[in-house]
């Protein structure tokens, strides 16, 4: 999978636990868990609070490859940017959910959702509503719309998700973002900012799915592994990064 990371400009591994109740802040609490975090991971050096009053734990940010983690009111998340391989993403997220439940006092009858996301950015001067279309079609019963090609399409970032499961609890969403606006498209003006690419496996947990944190985590990247190389890459990364280079 690492060799699919060249696809994109940046690519990350994102992990975000949703409870239901409000997360601790109460300063022993966070900074022991920040601390213990660190030991594991000594390059997250950086502590700060966001005006929001969110708590943040990163890395160097200059750095081609930095992790971070942030304790907001209703959910902890952390993130591995342009991992090595999967497996360091990985062993931040799993280190994450070890300490957590017990440092923070998260319990799984407090879980809304566990998230594991794959993100992938690619930058483009461009129209990227235009080469989105271009790269993955807007599909047949649509072309009409787009007819005559003086028309500029302003906004097209496709998203679906399904249910993995006869539940629905356990599902996996793709979703793609542009940053074209009308202004860009007026003047010719395009900045070289990323399209960017995320693909969700969430398990929702409900009554729970029976399992610990970590070992939905593992399903979870699992799934999201195979669809990663079987799907997403093949059918939307690559042609998007091909469409990207021709311009």
């Amino acid at each position: 999978m690492s060799r699919d990371f060249h696809e994109a400009d940046e690519f990350f591994v994102n992990l975000s636990l949703n409870t239901e109740m409000e997360l601790p802040t109460a300063r022993d609490t966070v900074l022991h868990f920040f601390e213990q975090m660190k030991k594991a991971f000594p390059d997250l050096a950086h502590f700060f609070i966001r005006e929001g009053g969110d708590l943040v734990l990163e890395g160097d940010k200059d750095k081609p490859s930095y992790r971070w983690i942030t304790i907001e009111p209703r959910r902890l998340a952390a993130g591995h940017v342009n991992p090595p391989s999967l497996d360091d993403a990985y062993h931040l997220h799993e280190t994450l959910l070890e300490l957590a439940p017990h440092l923070l006092t998260i319990s799984p009858l407090d879980c809304e959702a566990l998230d594991v996301t794959y993100g992938f950015d690619l930058n483009y001067a461009g129209n990227h509503d235009e080469i989105v279309a271009e790269a993955l079609g807007v599909g047949h019963a649509l072309e009409s719309l787009i007819d005559p090609p003086s028309y500029r399409i302003l906004n097209f970032e496709p998203s679906i998700t399904l249910a993995l499961e006869d539940s629905c609890r356990l599902q996996c969403r793709l979703s793609l973002e542009t940053r074209t606006s009308a202004y860009h498209i007026r003047t010719g003006d395009f900045p070289d900012e990323p399209i960017s690419v995320h693909f969700a496996v969430r398990q929702y947990w409900g009554n729970g799915p029976g399992i610990s944190f970590l070992d939905s985590f593992r399903n979870q990247r699992q799934i999201g592994e195979q669809l990663l190389v079987s799907r997403v890459v093949p059918r939307v990364i690559k042609p998007l990064a091909r469409a990207i280079a021709s311009r």
